[in-house]
């Protein structure tokens, strides 16, 4: 199999089709697991994620992958985002911070 891009997916609209799917057809075990843990951890409706990437878009330094984490993750502190980004070369002043914090928290 070759792969020929990347695209970061938001869990709630990964949660959707696997549930559409499993109402179709039997899920494999992989995809079961997968339905397992984003009944767990995908906190957020489909809309609302809409509104807080259109939200974080308007700060310039955040590239799509960091929103869908941003919004998949929902940092509840300053902390939360040291780890979120602790792998990437992002430096967010304090008020990118504030805001990011302010929006997830306006949308949870």
């Amino acid at each position: 199999m070759e792969i020929k891009g990347e695209k970061p997916v938001l869990w709630s609209t990964i949660k959707d089709v696997l549930e559409k799917k499993e109402k179709e057809k039997e899920l494999g075990y992989e995809q079961k697991n997968a339905v397992e843990h984003l009944k767990k951890f995908s906190k957020i409706q489909p809309k609302k994620a809409e509104d807080m990437i259109t939200e974080l878009s308007t700060i310039a330094k955040l590239k799509e992958k960091h929103i869908i984490n941003i919004v998949n993750f929902l940092p509840q502190d300053k902390d939360d985002l040291t780890v979120l980004f602790s792998n990437e070369n992002i430096d967010l002043s304090e008020e990118e911070k504030k805001k990011i914090i302010d929006v997830v928290k306006s949308a949870i």
